[in-house]
């Protein structure tokens, strides 16, 4: 699955660049979106990210390309592989590669229990 979003003011830190947070909030976002097409009849919560490392600033007006690709699948877990990269259409610069993880969701039943995943 591939989603795209602008980097706008209001996502942005004291310094003017990306927040952070807002970053991971769209890996954790998409990645999920991801996970429930792929698993319609299941609920799922974030379990764990990977690693956590910001390769590169992203300034105001950047688009970001997040690339999601299921790396794995267990009984009540489930693993996708996110790769964020950036372009800057006012520089013209060429799209670079800031950020990755895996994020893992764990399958969970109406009162929040472990649950196997729904494979229908």
């Amino acid at each position: 699955m591939q989603s795209t979003a602008l980097v706008r003011t209001e996502h942005l830190n004291h310094y003017g660049r990306l927040f952070g947070g807002q970053l991971l909030r769209w890996v954790d976002e998409f990645a999920w979106i991801a996970a429930t097409r792929d698993f319609p009849a299941s609920r799922f919560v974030t379990r764990a990210m990977d690693k956590v490392e910001f390769r590169h600033q992203v300034k105001n007006g950047e688009i970001l390309t997040f690339d999601v690709h299921r790396s794995g699948c267990g009984r009540s877990s489930v693993r996708y592989q996110v790769t964020v990269r950036a372009q800057s259409p006012a520089e013209n610069m060429e799209e670079r590669q800031v950020f990755s993880t895996e994020v893992v969701f764990a399958a969970v039943d109406e009162n929040g229990r472990k649950a196997m995943i729904s494979r229908k």
